[in-house]
This record gives structure tokens, sequence and C-alpha cells, in this order.
């Protein structure tokens, strides 16, 4: 045997090893179980086939969950790029503000969602909250802001948007320094306007950064759990459930691993479907230097 040859593949075995054991087996076990009724205690596995399948796809709060989910998805990640965006532009220059600006809106990226749940909770009570104390203040009366199903939605993706600002803010500033100089310069010896420059050079030199971004936004969207589980518990009347909280719902409350993982696997269509279109339709649009 030619050890030279093999030597690479027995130093990569134990990532391969670990790799095997905690993403693919898990995954392969999921699908197994999307294919069974099983209550998580009896050691019986009954095989039901796609039956799972059928009565999820067919199940009127199971259609809300995904719609909720892709309304968060896409509002959430529209909305912090945008924003982001707006602000990476605006910081990206030499002075002590522009310094402390930027610790500023990066640091809620380092607290944990636990505590900013509990934290936007206060802020947003309909009675006592900071936020509804303050509208009050120009005549606009209390907002129930986690408690009315037309609200609850939007109040979590404020959250989300709140937290994800600061980071999206970082890697836009990084991405607007590595574009090189003398392009400007370039725009600027042909009188090029600021508008035209931002969406023919800047933008365009700025597309790998998005790519980037899009792509962990909406698979970070796609798995949000902590803020809904703390504030609003899916509720109220399942207006902010997503498809994560309702695999936690059916899996570890109401026991019914059968649907819990028959959702798992439809979450994991989507993320793949996802990505591979977004990969497929907009990586040619992508500009490298």
């Amino acid at each position: 045997m030619n050890y030279t040859k093999v030597r690479p593949y027995l130093m990569i075995l134990p990532a391969i090893i670990i790799f095997a054991l905690f993403f693919l087996y898990p995954i392969g076990y999921m699908i197994f179980l999307s294919f069974h009724d099983w209550n998580f205690v009896s050691p019986e596995k009954d095989f039901v086939g796609i039956d799972n399948f059928k009565v999820l796809l067919s199940d009127a709060k199971f259609m809300q969950v995904l719609r909720n989910t892709f309304v968060y998805s896409i509002l959430t990640v529209s909305l912090t790029i945008s924003i982001s965006l707006l602000l990476a532009l605006w910081l990206n220059r030499q002075g002590t503000i522009y310094g402390f600006v930027q610790g500023a809106i990066f640091s809620p990226h380092i607290i944990s969602l636990v505590s900013i749940s509990m934290l936007w909770m206060w802020l947003m009570d309909t009675d006592y909250g900071l936020l509804n104390w303050f509208l009050n203040l120009f005549g606009i009366s209390n907002i129930p802001w986690l408690t009315d199903p037309k609200t609850s939605l939007l109040s979590l993706i404020i959250v989300a948007v709140w937290k994800g600002i600061g980071y999206y803010t970082l890697i836009f500033i990084a991405g607007l320094q590595s574009i090189p100089k003398d392009i400007y310069e370039a725009a600027a010896l042909d009188d090029t306007g600021k508008c035209r420059t931002f969406f023919n050079l800047t933008l365009p030199m700025l597309s790998p950064t998005l790519f980037f971004l899009t792509i962990i936004g909406l698979i970070g969207s796609f798995q949000v759990f902590e803020t809904i589980s703390i504030m609003t518990g899916g509720g109220p009347i399942n207006s902010t459930n997503t498809i994560v909280y309702y695999i936690y719902e059916n899996g570890f409350r109401f026991f019914k691993i059968g649907h819990a993982s028959t959702a798992g696997v439809i979450l994991l269509l989507l993320v793949g479907v996802f990505t591979i279109l977004y990969f497929k339709l907009l990586s040619r649009k992508v500009h490298y230097q």
C-alpha cells in the first residue's frame, strides 16, 4: 500500500467522522423518522409512508407557518441589508464619531438573543412599554405590539433587524474599503455624479458582499427560534409561528416526532432550493475584483 497517497485521507478522517456523526447521521435519521409515527416514548416506530407529508401539507396551520416564515425572512433580510448599506455608506470615513457609532450599532450583535428578547418585551409592553410611552407624547394611542396578530410578526422583524444591522454594516464597510480608490478617481475625472457612481461602480463592486449577506441572512432567518419562544410563543393565533418553532412544538411539547421530522425535511428542502436558485440566478451578476 502506498501510504503517501493514503496519508491525506487519514489526516482528514477525524473531520469526516465528526461531520458524518453530527451532520449526516442526524439528517438521515430525521428523514427516516419523517416516514414514521412515533411519540418519543414508545420503542415502536410505526411506518406510515408519506402520510406525514400529506397531513402536513394539507394542514391550514402549517400553511400559515410557512407564510409567516417567508414574510419574516424576506422582510428581515431586505430591511437589514438596505438599512445597513445606507449606514455603511455614511460610516465609511475617518473620524472619532464614526468609530464610536460603528461600535454602538455593532453592540447588539454580541448580546445574546435571550437578553435582547427580554429587553424588547419590556419596550413593547402595551401598557408600560417605552415605545408606547414615546408614541403617546405625539398623541398616538397604545399599540399592542406583541398581543395583536396584525403587529406581532412585524414586532419580531423589528427586533431581528435591530440586532442584525451592526454586523451587516461592518461587513459592508469592509467591502467598501476593499474597493480600489483609483476607480473613484477615474469616475471623478469623468465628472460622474454620485448617484451614477453608486449604481455603476459601488454597487457592482459590492455584489460579492451582498451575495454573501443575503445567503447567510436567508438561512439565519429561516431558523429563527429564540425571539419567538421568549416573546410570543408562536402567538397570538399562530401569527408569529415559524417553521423551526413549529418543529420544536410538535417534537418536544406534543411529542409528534413524525410531524416534527417531516417539517424538518421540508425546511431542509426549502433552504436548499432557495440557496440553489439564488446561486443559479444571481451568481453570474456577482463581480469579483
